[in-house]
Parts: structure tokens; C-alpha cells; sequence
């Protein structure tokens, strides 16, 4: 499924979710033949009781039951739910609006259309007693209602998003908030390990078969397994929707897991010193537990996150943020190494909620799910020298560290006299001379996979890459060697030297000076 969330959502901010929606008036939405538009007054079922939200409702007309669906008067029961209504005299068309929620339904059509979705009704929407009347669970169901009907006293119970709500706020009162493992006992089998062929990380389960994590843990894997608390390990199907602004992934597993998915937290009620629980996978040690606390709300623009100090690590990534009442707050996304602060970070989980209501809006089919697609050809056969260039600036312009990122400019890219591709770049003079050093492993996987998808690309090329230090000042620099300091002219002077310098050839060479 290709999701428009992240389009969407660089046009709101973090608390609200707006969702514009062009309502139809033509083509869909014809005039109903006269002889749809009113039912029969004997279909009317008697002694139909209404509760909502636990006080008695009168309709008039009555509720009307056909093939096992509910239909009960348009204005009343979208009053009720607390929503707006618009009626189209011309196309007997019923327009409903609660904050992002948007429900629309015509007269003798067995089709509405939900957030811009069309939604296939089993009754058609019908007059009777010149009363518009619409099919209850449709209806509760798009605005957050839960509905309900007991056969036995043959009665209809809705409970409001607001009522439910406000039940929740008094549970917590009255129980107060949880241990730490109170959460655990409540989250601990929801949260997974998960192995693809290139990394592990963790999950949460969402969905009789959704596994929610980060992008980055199912990018680049062309295969991978859910593993179960339990130890059951469960393949995965790849990726059902994805917010890659986000860094989220939600999987699709190629059997239903068998566990209750976890409990979103209200995203308005998450402040900065709210105690916290993680749930994840440092290491590949599986559903290991942390505490905590939300340090701080970073903002960073199209995306914001929580700053945490639970103690987190690498396969944590993907794992649970609980909040005291073992709701769901955040994703485990990022850690800055070899620091006392514990400076970790989650993406909000409420990026999460709205990536999984799109997915239940709009599944994708069996054959659109799948792992992601390599950003990179199978083949650079014929490409040319900028051709090339401009695919390593792109795809390998950054590498993420556990310092931070380290840019890399400057791309060239040329073939000398022996057939060598040789290929060079500039990282970032500010990160070297800072991080450099502390980063150099990670800097070397950088440079090793560059040249192994080259290798992949080009299997007959030898390769050689230099990565360089550069900098230009405006006096001449002391204590270099011979060839790096450069003058340019006009009392300025160019430092540029190796920092790294790898060939692959029948076998791979990498030395560095960091």
C-alpha cells in the first residue's frame, strides 16, 4: 500500500490530524428512483429500547431492522454522536462531520463513503415516516461509538467515544497508575523480537497480523521472522504500510499471532517528566525492560519526538514506550552513544495510530505487500561516470553514527588509464575533527558497503574509494606535509588529506587516518 500519511501530514501539526476530504455531489451520487426512498411501515421492528451511553433513547420513528441491520432516524443519531449534519435536498445526499471523521450516505444507495473511502452497505439507506434512517454500526462505528444489541431484552446499546473516554479517566482514578511490572505482566507478550536477514530489532503488535516497528529495522531485508515471547517464531510477509518521515513500518505476518494488540495512550495527555517503561530487545536479549522517564519533546520539523532515559541500545529499535497505565506512547528509535545523559529517543505513538487507522481504512491486496524495494539498480552496466556520481551522492551521501551523521560532498567519480572506477568524496570537516575517531568503525561499514553494492553493480571493475578531509582558511596553515596545503589565491589555503582509502580488487583493502 502507498500511504499518503506523510504527505498528509506535512500539512498539520502533531496534536491534530486533519484529513480534507472532496465529497462527491455528482457522478457516485445520482437522484434514487422514487420507489427506493420509502420503506414499508410494517418492516418496522416494535419494542426496540435504545440505551446510549447508559441512559434510555427515544427515536421516532423507531428503529427499523432488516436482514439483520439496524436503521434508526440520520439527525438523531448523528446529534447523539455529536456530529454536524449537512443534508442535500437534490441528491437526498446525508453529509456527516465529527472533528476528522467525515461520513457520507445517499437515499436508496448501498454504497457510503467514509474519510473518502466507499464503505459497501448490505441495507440501502431508506425514508420512512418521511424520517431519513441510517444503518446504526456504520454510523457509531466511523465516529468512535461502540454498539452493541442484546436479542434476549432486545436492546441497542451505544457508548460515545466521550463516554468511554470519560470511563477510562475514572478507572484510572479510582485504580491509580501501575508498577512497572504491572505493565510488564499487561504488555510483555505484545512486545517482539524481530530478525530479518539484515538486522534485529523489535515489535509491537497492533493487529491480528500487524507488527508495528521502525522503518529502518525492515529496510534493506528481503526476509525476516516475528519472534514470539514464547519463543514461536513467526515468518513475516513484509511491510503492509510505512511512514518513512517517521521511521515507521507496520508488517504483515504470514499467520494471525494470537495476542491482544496493545492500548494507544492519548497523545494530548503525555507531558515531559511522565514516568515511562520500555519494552524491547537490546543486543538480541529478548523483551528486556527498562524505566524512565520523557526527558524532553524534541521538535524536528515534519517529525517530532520524546526524549527518554530508559536505558535502551541497538535492537531496541521498534520496541515499546508504556506510559504508568501500560498504554502505548512511543516507538524506541535512536540512541546518542558514549554519553552519562541516557540521550534515547521514540517517535510519538501517535505517528503510529494514524499510520494504522489508513491501514485499516485501506488494506493493501496480498500481492502489494512486500519487503522494500532496494533504492539502488541491479546493474550500473553502461552508466555513465555522472550517472554513477550522482547515485552515490544521493544514496550514500550520509552515514548514521552513533555520534550523529557524517555528510559526505564533494562526489567525483572517474576511470583511469587501468580500468579503475575511482571514487571520491569530503566528509564533513567539523564531524571528522569532533567524532572521527570515535566513529571510525562505523565510518569503515559505511565505506565497505559503498564499495560492496559497487562490487555488486559493476562485478568487473576494480574499485578504488578516497575519502578526504578538507578545508579552506583564510591564512597558510602550519605543519602539514608535502601536496596538503594548497594556495589559492587571494590569501586563502586549501588542507585537504586521506582519511580513508579502501580498493576492492579480488579481495578488500581499507586503511584510515582517524
Amino acid at each position: 500500500m502507498v500511504t499518503t500519511f506523510a504527505r498528509l501530514r506535512r500539512g498539520i501539526a502533531i496534536c491534530t490530524a486533519a484529513v480534507l476530504i472532496a465529497w462527491p455531489l455528482t457522478g457516485a451520487w445520482t437522484r434514487p428512483a422514487a420507489a427506493a426512498q420509502t420503506a414499508p411501515v410494517e418492516s418496522q421492528q416494535a419494542g426496540i429500547r435504545v440505551m446510549i451511553d447508559d441512559k434510555p433513547f427515544t427515536f421516532s420513528p423507531s428503529p427499523v431492522q432488516e436482514n439483520g441491520v439496524t436503521l434508526v432516524p440520520m439527525r438523531q443519531i448523528f446529534s447523539a454522536l455529536g456530529a454536524q449534519v449537512t443534508w442535500v435536498p437534490a441528491t437526498k445526499s446525508v453529509f456527516a462531520k465529527k472533528g476528522t471523521m467525515m461520513v457520507a450516505l445517499q437515499v436508496g444507495s448501498r454504497q457510503a463513503v467514509v474519510n473518502g473511502n466507499a464503505v459497501m452497505l448490505d441495507v440501502p439507506v431508506r425514508t420512512v415516516d418521511g424520517a431519513t434512517m441510517v444503518p446504526l454500526r456504520l454510523v457509531g462505528d466511523a465516529f468512535g461509538a461502540r454498539t452493541t444489541w442484546n436479542a434476549e431484552t432486545r436492546t441497542i446499546f451505544i457508548e460515545t467515544a466521550e463516554y468511554r473516554e470519560a470511563l477510562e479517566r475514572e478507572m484510572k482514578e479510582k485504580y491509580g497508575k501501575l508498577t512497572p511490572a504491572e505493565i510488564v505482566a499487561m504488555n510483555d507478550d505484545k512486545v517482539v523480537m524481530i530478525m530479518t536477514d539484515n538486522a534485529q530489532g523489535s515489535g509491537v503488535i497492533v493487529g491480528d497480523r500487524w507488527v508495528l516497528t521502525n522503518y529502518h529495522v525492515i529496510d534493506g531485508s528481503a526476509s525476516g521472522n516475528v519472534v514470539l515471547n514464547d519463543g514461536t517464531i513467526i515468518g513475516i510477509l513484509g511491510v503492509a504500510a510505512a511512514d518513512e518521515d517517521a521511521d515507521l513500518a507496520i508488517v504483515q505476518t504470514a499467520r494471525p499471532l494470537g495476542i491482544e494488540p496493545v492500548t494507544f495512550a492519548d497523545s494530548s495527555t503525555v507531558d515531559k517528566g511522565d514516568r515511562i517503561v520500555a519494552i524491547g530487545s537490546p543486543l538480541g536479549y529478548q523483551n528486556t525492560v527498562s524505566e524512565g522517564l520523557i526527558s524532553n519533546m524534541i521538535d524536528k520539523g515534519i517529525v517530532s519526538y520524546y526524549q527518554i532515559n530508559a536505558p535502551v541500545d541497538r535492537g531496541s529499535s521498534g520496541g515499546a514506550v508504556f506510559n504508568e497505565y501500560g498504554e502505548l506512547v512511543g516507538i524506541t528509535t535512536a540512541v546518542i552513544r558514549d554519553t552519562l545523559a541516557n540521550l534515547n529517543f521514540a517517535v510519538p505513538a501517535l505517528y503510529a495510530e494514524l499510520l494504522l487507522m489508513e491501514l485499516e481504512a485501506d488494506p493493501p491486496a496480498q500481492n502489494e505487500i512486500r519487503f522494500p524495494e532496494s533504492k539502488l539498480p541491479d546493474s550500473l552496466e553502461g552508466a555513465s561516470n555522472e550517472e554513477i556520481r550522482r547515485l552515490l551522492a544521493k544514496e550514500f551521501g550520509s552515514a548514521q553514527t552513533s555520534k550523529g551523521t557524517a555528510v559526505f560532498t564533494d562526489w567525483t567519480v572517474t576511470r583511469d588509464a587501468q580500468g579503475w572506477l575511482v571514487v571520491t568524496a569530503v566528509i564533513n570537516p567539523s564531524f571528522y575533527m569532533l567524532y572521527g575517531k570515535d566513529s571510525a568503525g562505523e565510518l569503515r561499514l559505511w565505506a565497505i558497503d559503498l564499495a560492496m553494492e559497487l562490487r555488486r553493480m559493476l562485478p568487473d571493475v576494480n574499485l578504488e574509494l578516497i575519502v578526504y578531509y578538507s578545508q579552506v582558511f583564510n591564512a597558510e596553515p602550519r605543519g602539514f606535509g608535502p601536496g596538503v596545503v594548497t594556495n589559492l589565491g587571494d590569501g586563502r589555503w586549501r588542507v585537504q588529506y586521506e582519511v580513508m582509502h579502501l580498493q576492492y580488487m579480488d579481495r578488500l583493502h581499507i586503511s584510515d587516518n582517524f
